[in-house]
């Protein structure tokens, strides 16, 4: 049974992997963590400590209190946020990863995974069926933050032996947490604004097209890569990893179908730009190869679901934005 410390387990994904890694492996055997006690359902529902992701000694004490051998590195500062903020988002996004990776490769872990993302790729990149290895020429601090850490990545793996292993994230979309600063934020803030207020002015265009997941599928496939056979890991950058690929204008379309009144208006800003040097869809055929990773969910299979989900949560609120 490993012993697993999530640390940015308050963030987006990192709660809702806590929540499923606790439920595979037993509340006892994660620990969550983050830079402060902000998700209080994650503080609250298990074992958690505070730890600054950009702090050597404070990871190493945690592992050292609760004898980790896994670590997900899930903190991060995304796309659009890292945009005003960049000489932060490299410290933090380059930092943590050195820090994981020279503790694995001093004997402290035995396993790391720690995700990438598709704004790796870069306007010079095939935008169609992206492939796994290609042209990665990324224009935003995100992107490069992720870039050097793939590469780091697989240095410590060839050079040192280190466990680490990582899946190039598309836009994530869940109903029970909202996003945290990144470019694909429209896909989870539009069904939201559909159930509550009819209406979304979208910060994207209606035929920006954007590889998309749901939540579930990508804890998934988060799960199922730490769960692989390590000789059946062949990428140790980061693999492609693909589910949906839809615009703003097929979303609210798949909407309308529940909430015939939803209308839609589009003022794109300067997430604009940046969605317009990301790929429109992904070739994953390596995942789906190397370890059988499969996705569940299709636009409106996902659609159904949120607005499910999402009109249970606000069925006795009476919120207008």
């Amino acid at each position: 049974m490993p012993r697993i410390l999530v640390i940015g387990a308050g963030g987006q994904i990192g709660s809702e992997l806590t929540y499923k890694l606790r439920e595979l492996y037993g509340p006892e055997n994660v620990v969550a963590s983050d830079i402060g006690y902000h998700n209080t359902h994650i503080v609250n529902s298990g074992i958690f400590e505070i730890v600054d992701a950009q702090d050597y000694d404070s990871i190493k004490t945690c592992i050292d209190k609760h004898e980790i051998d896994t670590i997900y590195l899930m903190a991060a500062m995304l796309s659009a946020t890292g945009e005003k903020y960049p000489m932060k988002a490299w410290d933090l996004n380059i930092n943590s990863i050195f820090h994981v990776l020279n503790l694995a490769k001093d004997g402290f872990i035995k396993q790391i995974f720690w995700p990438s993302s598709i704004a790796v790729f870069g306007p010079t990149t095939p935008a169609l069926n992206t492939p796994q290895h290609t042209i990665a020429e990324p224009t935003t601090v995100y992107g490069i933050t992720k870039q050097v850490g793939e590469r780091w990545c697989e240095y410590y793996h060839d050079k040192y032996g280190v466990d680490v292993r990582s899946l190039r994230y598309p836009g994530i979309i869940s109903w029970k947490t909202m996003p945290g600063g990144g470019t694909t934020d429209y896909a989870v803030e539009i069904y939201h604004k559909a159930v509550l207020n009819k209406h979304y002015e979208c910060f994207l265009s209606e035929n920006t097209q954007l590889p998309m997941m749901f939540m579930e599928d990508a804890i998934n496939a988060t799960v199922k890569i730490m769960q692989a056979e390590s000789n059946t890991v062949k990428i140790r950058s980061s693999y492609n990893l693909a589910a949906l690929s839809f615009t703003p204008k097929d979303i609210s379309e798949a909407i309308q179908k529940h909430i015939p009144e939803f209308k839609i208006t589009y003022k794109p800003d300067f997430r604009q730009n940046i969605a317009n040097s990301w790929p429109k869809s992904i070739d994953d055929s390596s995942a789906r190869t190397d370890w059988n990773w499969s996705h569940n969910y299709d636009l409106d299979k996902m659609t159904e679901e949120m607005i499910t989900q999402l009109r249970n949560k606000y069925k006795d609120s009476t919120t207008t934005n």
